[in-house]
């Protein structure tokens, strides 16, 4: 028998076989991920809330209410509205029971108030998102006069009060398409903080070898930027996604319970909970739930982001 070359022999693989390649970075992330059993909790919650709200009509069928519809038998109007039977009226009719005084099913309008916050979170991240890597990449790539600019703007709308500001102009705005108008507010306030980060993260890039190397082809800045330096960003853009849709959910909540977000009778979890208050001695469980479900939403997120953030962190130290 032949003998085994001792370089052969001394091979290294990182569980993936002694002729097999090293895992990719994705699959080294998700491996890293899967370690974690609050990342995996938080990746099932999402998944479920994403699930529900999505599937919101289909689910609310199977439960035989709507979040728009009354129940009066569900309600005693001699007590003031109070839910008939224990724990908020809890059941095989009302799985989470109904709100006081107007017997609407809470279930229903926590499923839509998924797809409420879900949607205005999801909408306002694409937009800062894609606005902070556009003018972060232009002011770290190029520098100078567009640095100046973008910076200045950056500087501005981090100083100013964007929470006053959102208030206020909610208040004055007609309660129209009041989601979109959040999408909006949230979006011009929101992509400078990412900018702010891109930014810093090209200009580390910008006066790298690979860089220089493709000017040394003859490559075009802009080519260079989208080609050379952007892939290397898509960790961080990652990690900053992630971490903003929590931040947004809560800040809708936060303004549609000072009244000032979405407004009646569009489900909101922050409207319901402002509906709650008054409630909350006499039905505790019309607060608990849409309180529940916006604590872990915002958990959920905020542990994968911070997770995500760890492991790539240590990738690139690497």
């Amino acid at each position: 028998m032949a003998a085994v070359p001792s370089d052969m022999a001394t091979v290294e693989t990182d569980g993936v076989g002694a002729l097999g390649s090293a895992p990719t970075p994705a699959r080294r992330v998700v491996r890293e991920l899967r370690k974690s059993p609050a990342v995996i909790l938080s990746v099932a919650f999402i998944v479920l809330i994403t699930l529900l709200a999505i599937l919101a009509p289909l689910v609310v069928r199977v439960s035989g209410w709507g979040p728009y519809e009354f129940d009066p038998d569900a309600i005693n109007p001699d007590l003031g509205g109070i839910p008939v039977g224990s724990w908020g009226g809890i059941g095989a009719e009302h799985w989470f029971g109904v709100e006081p005084g107007s017997g609407r099913d809470i279930f229903a309008r926590i499923a839509y108030g998924a797809r409420v916050s879900l949607a205005i979170a999801g909408s306002a991240t694409v937009i800062t998102t894609t606005l902070g890597v556009v003018f972060g990449m232009l002011a770290g790539f190029f520098g100078g006069w567009v640095d100046q600019v973008v910076s200045r703007v950056m500087d501005f709308l981090m100083a100013f009060p964007s929470l006053i500001f959102m208030i206020a102009v909610l208040s004055a705005l007609p309660a129209g398409n009041r989601p979109l108008l959040l999408v909006i507010v949230l979006s011009i306030f929101g992509w400078p903080y990412t900018a702010r980060v891109i930014r810093g993260q090209t200009m580390s890039l910008r006066n790298a070898e690979f860089v220089e190397a493709a000017y040394a082809s003859g490559g075009k800045p802009f080519t260079i930027a989208m080609k050379e330096v952007l892939p290397n960003l898509r960790g961080t853009i990652i990690v900053l996604a992630t971490l903003a849709v929590p931040s947004y959910i809560g800040t809708e909540a936060g303004l549609s319970f000072l009244g000032v977000g979405v407004t009646p009778p569009t489900p909101s979890w922050g409207q319901m909970i402002a509906q709650a208050v008054p409630w909350y001695s006499t039905n505790p469980m019309f607060f608990v739930f849409p309180g529940m479900f916006l604590f872990l939403t915002v958990l959920s997120f905020t542990l994968l982001g911070d997770k995500l953030r760890d492991v790539l962190d240590a990738g690139d130290a690497a």
